[in-house]
C-alpha cells in the first residue's frame, strides 16, 4: 500500500512510545495525572523533553499538564525541535497537511505554515521530518491535554536564535496560540555531572540567557535560544518545572541524559 504524502507517517511509534492507541493513551494520562494540577492561565509556552516515554515522559507531562487550562481556547501548537539526522541551514517546514499519531492525526495549521515560509530561512524539507522524534514526540501529549487542535512543526537547523526568534515571533498570536519547544538537556555525563551541568543550564535559560546555551547543554539549544530571544523583547519570564535525568528512571547512573521541564509567561500573565 502507497504511503499518503499528504500525511507524515509516525516514524518512533513503537520505539520511543507504545503504538497502541490505547496503551499509549493510558500511559499517557497516568504521566499527567501524576504531574501538578495547573492553576490559574496557561503559560505561553512550554519546554519538555524528547526521549522515549520510559525515560522523559514524566517530566514532558509537567510542562504539558501546565496547558490544560487552555483546552477549548488554545487552537494551534507552534513546534520547535532541533533536526538530529539531516544537516539544514534554517528551518524546515514539512509539505504534509497532517502529522500520524497513534492517537489520531493532527492537521498542519496552513495559515501558520504560509506564514512561516515567508520568513527568511524557512524552507520546506520533507528530509528533515521523515525520521525526526523531537516533534513526534510532543504530539501524543498535545492532544491528550488540547484535543484536536492543528500544529505548525518546524524542525531547527543551524540559525541564530534571532533567527529562529523573529520566525517564532510572526506565529506568536493570541490566546489561541501555544508554543512547545522541544529539547533534552545534557547528553551521556554521569549523574552527578549531569546534574550539576543541567542546573547550571536551567539558570541559563530562567536568566533568557540564549547567548550562554551551547549543544552540550541542550541539544534544542537553538529552538530554546529563539524562545529566549522573544522573551526578552516580551518581558516575559522562564521557569523550571522540573529537572530529571534518565538514571531517575532506571538507566544506568554512568552514563545519562537531563530532562528538564519549563514554563514561559508572558508579563501580563505572570
Amino acid at each position: 500500500m502507497r504511503s499518503d504524502p499528504k500525511v507524515r507517517p509516525a516514524a518512533v511509534a513503537g520505539q520511543f512510545y507504545s503504538d497502541d492507541p490505547g496503551a499509549l493513551r493510558r500511559q499517557v494520562d497516568h504521566f499527567l495525572a501524576d504531574a501538578p494540577a495547573p492553576e490559574g492561565e496557561p503559560p505561553k509556552a512550554v519546554i519538555a523533553p524528547h526521549a522515549g516515554f520510559m525515560f522523559s515522559g514524566a517530566v514532558a507531562a509537567r510542562a504539558f499538564a501546565r496547558l490544560a487550562p487552555g483546552r477549548g481556547r488554545i487552537e494551534r501548537v507552534v513546534v520547535l525541535g532541533p533536526s538530529h539526522f539531516v544537516p539544514i541551514r534554517g528551518l524546515a517546514a514539512s509539505s504534509a497537511e497532517r502529522f500520524a499519531s497513534p492517537l489520531g492525526e493532527m492537521q498542519v495549521d496552513r495559515e501558520g505554515l504560509e506564514t512561516a515560509l515567508a520568513q527568511p530561512g524557512v524552507a520546506v524539507n520533507d528530509r528533515a521530518h521523515a525520521r525526526e522524534h523531537s516533534l513526534e514526540t510532543h504530539l501524543p501529549f498535545i492532544r491528550q491535554v488540547l484535543g484536536e487542535v492543528s500544529i505548525v512543526p518546524l524542525v531547527v537547523g543551524e540559525a541564530t536564535p534571532e533567527e529562529v526568534g523573529r520566525v517564532l515571533a510572526t506565529l506568536w498570536g493570541g490566546a489561541e496560540t501555544a508554543i512547545a519547544i522541544s529539547s533534552d538537556l545534557s547528553h551521556f555525563y554521569d549523574d552527578a555531572t549531569a546534574r550539576d551541568l543541567d542546573r547550571a543550564t536551567a539558570a541559563m535559560i530562567e536568566a533568557l540567557r540564549a547567548d550562554q546555551l551551547r549543544s552540550d547543554n541542550a541539544c534544542g539549544f537553538l529552538p530554546i535560544g529563539g524562545l529566549l530571544w522573544n522573551a526578552v523583547h516580551r518581558h516575559a519570564r522562564v521557569r523550571a518545572l522540573a529537572l530529571h535525568n534518565s538514571s531517575d528512571a532506571g538507566a544506568p547512573p554512568d552514563s545519562v541524559v537531563g530532562y528538564g521541564a519549563f514554563e514561559m509567561r508572558e508579563a501580563e500573565a505572570a
